[in-house]
């Protein structure tokens, strides 16, 4: 007896020596942090003050979130399921009114979200704001440059961390790997709004143009083995929103197609993949209901995803997806707000087990590869009115949405059920 508990001592030792260790690591990136941001927001407010003082032009604002992530039997952050501090955000955007007429806004970030995307900044977007036309009914914007993709119902709001509704977003369709990718493009974008007593509220919005990926991307889209370089050819996006008058509803649609190529370069030769062309498709409806104390939100969509070439010259893969959401949030209280959502996914929608992806990769890719269901809990309290606290938990089957997304990491990724919890703390200016 004396022995066992001898042992048992030994293993919970450094068990509580991680633990200790990581709520330090936690302890000391948000001190660092918040230090950065006090900084920043100092600075910056003297000279928004002084630019208020003369007009309403410029405006600027900064948002920090820091947290603690634990998850179990998967690298959706990590790979050796510790409790990580790696959900960091920091960022400032600023826009300035030119005339009447121009607009310049912008965002810079810095995350670190482990294995959902490459650490570090970058510019989220960047953008000369054109107001093209407005009348009584009528407004028409042109944005020129890395602009904001406002297509999805949080696509708009998913690189702040207090504007969107949970920790992490449904992954079926706001997928972390492809968040550099799917937040903005460098091009151009429209937009059409149109407003009546009658009818309600219409925002159509079409935008055209493509993302940089760098080298990391590359190997956390398509394999860490990757030594070529990925580049997206184009991305074209539409989506029509209604709302109609006086209600708590919204309405919407949106059209999505890209093309991505993938080029071996001067890897030649010592390059497992090969020269290849990616096309994805991604039709989606979904609605809103924002209420005095209850919020119901959900999107269904189909996704076309195709590959010519990479495992070998006239590879050929034609797979249609499918997937939706639904999500409640209510008001229990003016500072407590409480969320649950469920969300589906099947990367084959004639293979909604997984059983022919295992099959035809003789066994090498897993069923539960082929699927991804979620069922999520959470809630958010407001400290005071720019400083929040926000956790949530998380039971997940299935690994279809894991980094590497073309060569999975099955090693890892062992097990077709996996949890995960997150704890962050918000604060705004």
């Amino acid at each position: 007896m004396l022995s066992k508990l001898k042992t048992n001592a030994a293993v919970e030792i450094p068990n509580r020596v991680h633990d200790l260790n990581c709520f330090k690591r936690f302890t000391c990136r948000l001190i660092m942090l918040a230090a950065t941001l006090i900084g920043y927001s100092a600075s910056f407010a003297q000279a928004e003050d002084e630019a208020y003082s003369n007009s309403q032009e410029f405006q600027l604002h900064g948002f920090i979130s820091q947290g603690l992530i634990d998850v179990n039997g998967s690298d959706f952050v990590n790979d050796d399921g510790d409790v990580s501090a790696e959900l960091t955000e920091i960022g400032l955007n600023a826009s300035y009114q030119l005339s009447d007429k121009f607009r310049l806004a912008g965002q810079v970030v810095y995350l670190d979200g482990g294995n959902r995307y490459s650490q570090g900044a970058r510019i989220d977007y960047a953008l000369v704001d054109w107001s093209a036309f407005t009348s009584e009914n009528w407004q028409a914007n042109v944005y020129l440059g890395r602009f904001k993709n406002n297509h999805w119902l949080y696509s708009s709001s998913r690189d702040i961390p207090f504007a969107r509704p949970s920790i992490i977003l449904p992954q079926s369709v706001y997928f972390d790997g492809f968040r550099d990718i799917a937040v903005g493009s460098d091009g151009i974008a429209t937009k059409i709004s149109y407003s009546t007593d009658d009818y309600g509220n219409f925002d159509w919005q079409f935008s055209y143009g493509k993302s940089p990926i760098s080298d990391e991307q590359t190997k956390n889209i398509l394999s860490e083995f990757a030594q070529g370089s990925a580049k997206q050819n184009y991305d074209a996006q539409t989506s029509l929103y209604w709302q109609p008058s006086y209600s708590p509803w919204r309405f919407g649609i949106s059209l999505l197609d890209a093309g991505f190529g993938y080029d071996q370069g001067d890897a030649g030769s010592g390059d497992i993949f090969f020269d290849s062309e990616f096309n994805f498709q991604f039709y989606t409806m979904n609605a809103l209901y924002e209420g005095e104390n209850w919020e119901f939100s959900g999107e269904i969509y189909q996704q076309r995803f195709t590959i010519d070439g990479f495992y070998y010259p006239g590879f050929q893969l034609d797979n249609i997806g499918q997937g939706f959401y639904v999500q409640s949030r209510y008001k229990l209280t003016q500072q407590l707000t409480l969320l649950a959502r469920y969300e589906d996914f099947y990367l084959n929608k004639d293979d909604k087990d997984g059983k022919q992806l295992e099959q035809a990769t003789g066994g090498a890719v897993p069923y539960y590869f082929g699927f991804h269901k979620d069922i999520t809990l959470g809630l958010n309290y407001d400290i005071t009115s720019n400083f929040s606290a926000r956790m949530e938990y998380h039971w997940v089957n299935g690994a279809g949405r894991l980094t590497p997304v073309v060569v999975p990491n099955t090693q890892i990724n062992d097990s077709e059920d996996w949890q995960m919890w997150a704890i962050q703390l918000m604060y705004w200016f």
